[in-house]
């Protein structure tokens, strides 16, 4: 029977600071090496994810931007990607004009990946956000909406004070015509609402790569509440111990949080080749 073992990434697979402990990476590679069927879902991009995750072994695709997109990890290649059609950026940058809101805007410029903003309307979330991504070949700072919205566009977060955000949110999933999340920003204050095409989701990139390799069984892990999709199509799946209550509701059983190696552990335990 052929299992994909799929993790998300923060607060589950890498540690609060950000980084994968070296226990971890040699678990890991070590069951890659002998077989095993190993991938990440995250929220990131790939080239945030690709910096977090340097030394691990990446040898199936790996899933990105919540599962609108899914890479070949060693060349960079979208193997598999999900845009807003016209109609549903303008409505979505209608909705966001409407509470005077302004996202970050992740799109394909002439084939060119960038994530533009409002120069001069970034929070502290924003410039938090802003921080952990200097270098950024995809950071795209423009003076005007016209520029914002330019390209084919694929993801909008918005960053602030869920106060200012949950009126934006529940207009637009009240639409049902998108997957969108307000949730809070892992070791943060702030929040995020975050505005994709209705099947970017984790869950739905998962069963891609299922077919893809084909697999039988899926294994999950995760702490949050964008994992949830991912659990309910997994056989098993198991939340870390500083998990959102939420997602603990859905998960087989729970294991080490995050500082501790939990996913490592639970896979040098548990995986047999």
């Amino acid at each position: 029977m052929k299992t994909l073992y799929v993790t998300d990434l923060d607060g589950t697979l890498l540690r609060t600071d950000d980084t994968v402990s070296p226990f971890t990476i040699n678990t890991v590679n070590g069951l890659v090496d002998k077989g095993m069927l190993f991938t990440y879902a995250t929220a990131r991009s790939l080239v945030s994810a690709s910096v977090v995750t340097k030394g691990l072994s990446a040898r199936i695709p790996v899933i990105a931007y919540n599962g609108a997109f899914i890479y070949n990890a060693e060349t960079g290649i979208p193997l598999y990607s999900l845009f807003f059609t016209p109609e549903e950026s303008s409505f979505i940058i209608s909705l966001l004009q409407s509470f005077r809101l302004y996202p970050f805007v992740y799109s394909f410029q002439e084939g060119i990946e960038r994530l533009s903003w409002m120069s001069g309307t970034e929070n502290e979330g924003c410039f938090n956000y802003l921080r952990k991504r200097k270098g950024d070949p995809r950071l795209n700072p423009v003076s005007d909406e016209k520029r914002l919205y330019a390209g084919d566009i694929f993801y909008f977060t918005c960053i602030g004070e869920k106060e200012a955000l949950q009126p934006f949110y529940e207009r637009i999933a009240a639409s049902g015509l998108f997957t969108c999340t307000l949730q809070q920003e892992l070791y943060e204050t702030e929040y995020w609402c975050e505005v994709m095409p209705k099947k970017a989701t984790k869950a739905n990139a998962i069963n891609r790569l299922k077919e893809l390799w084909e697999c039988d069984r899926i294994v999950s892990f995760g702490d949050s509440l964008n994992d949830i999709s991912m659990f309910r199509i997994s056989d098993e799946c198991y939340a870390v111990e500083n998990a959102a209550p939420a997602l603990k509701e859905h998960a087989a059983g729970l294991i080490p949080v995050c500082d501790e190696d939990g996913v490592a552990k639970w896979l040098l335990e548990h995986v047999r080749l």
